[in-house]
């Protein structure tokens, strides 16, 4: 693998919304990390429409440090995107992306950094703990992850979240991509090029409650997306079960003949098919959905305004400079 660049530009994007309490902290622990580090850095803040007072915030922090930088965005939009306007707007011969909560520590980049360093392009956190969420929660989001990974194409992480370094190369790439309701997590494995992981323990939030419960819309949101983005297997399971669906109508049709009530077999038959052709449906119309979604042409995102980097329109021909 080849040797990376001596004193290069990092930079870390956090995606965020509604994190004043956790933003003075975060960027001290990143401060005290990174001047342990041969690299230099900046700290890229995208505002996902707050309104807790988190931008005051940032700007007191930029005034003692002007790596602090922000993207400030329209309305709000979404995680996926969010972080698509930091990494456009990002310097960084490499960048880190990760959340705002503390739950994942900034002390294991220089981790990141070092494989990076030593050839990877793509380098993965992996989970091997996760503290302060319920049991209930962790048993149903691995299972979810792995349900993606059982039917996706490509050969999915199970524990590896929001938490990764990009070499420029595969930022550049993963911008190109135009797909809306995009499922980064699974992106960056499609890539390919050099991938490294990094086992960590998540830690709990820092302060301030989750922005993203279980039954919200977010996880199942993200979920779907997951499904869809590398798999065919929700179609693929209406087919199976319209197969067993006629096998079952065949042995229905056997029973009502034979206790001679016609009337409930045939209720029963006309309720299976029912449900199992609207379940066709709209597994069909999932993906509907997500080719609409693309060939409309919206946008993914607007920038309303920045500080410390160059204006919204600058950043949005940053990212077409890549496709």
């Amino acid at each position: 693998m080849e040797t990376r660049l001596t004193n290069p530009l990092v930079s870390v994007v956090f995606s965020f919304r509604d994190e004043r309490e956790n933003i003075p902290t975060l960027i001290r622990r990143l401060d005290a990390m990174f001047g342990a580090q041969p690299v230099e850095y900046e700290l890229l803040f995208v505002n996902d429409a707050s309104t807790d007072g988190s931008l005051d915030v940032l700007l007191g922090e930029r005034d003692r440090n002007p790596r602090v930088k922000i993207v400030n965005m329209s309305r709000r939009f979404g995680v996926a995107e969010c972080m698509r306007a930091g990494m456009a707007a990002a310097s960084g011969d490499a960048v880190v992306y990760m959340d705002a909560d503390l739950q994942d520590p900034p002390e294991v980049i220089p981790q990141l950094i070092e494989r990076w360093q030593a050839g990877a392009d793509v380098v993965h956190t992996v989970r091997t703990r996760r503290h302060g969420e319920s049991a209930v929660k962790m048993r149903l989001t691995r299972f979810a992850y792995r349900l993606i990974q059982s039917g996706s194409s490509i050969d999915l992480p199970v524990d590896a979240g929001d938490f990764k370094l990009l070499s420029r190369a595969a930022v550049n790439q993963l911008l190109s991509f135009r797909e809306s309701d995009p499922y980064i997590r699974g992106l960056v494995v499609w890539l390919g090029f050099n991938q490294a992981f990094v086992p960590y323990e998540r830690d709990a939030r820092h302060a301030g409650r989750t922005h993203f419960p279980f039954f919200s819309r977010n996880p199942w949101k993200t979920f779907a997306m997951g499904l869809t983005s590398f798999s065919f297997l929700p179609i693929y399971l209406y087919v199976a079960l319209a197969v067993a669906g006629v096998a079952l109508a065949m042995l229905l049709g056997i029973w009502a003949i034979a206790s001679a009530s016609p009337l409930i077999g045939a209720m029963a038959l006309l309720a299976f098919f029912w449900a199992t052709t609207v379940g066709a449906i709209a597994a069909v119309g999932i993906y509907v959905v997500r080719v609409y979604k693309d060939v409309r042409g919206r946008p993914q995102y607007i920038v309303a305004s920045t500080v410390g980097l160059p204006s919204p329109e600058s950043v949005a021909e940053m990212e077409k400079s890549v496709r």
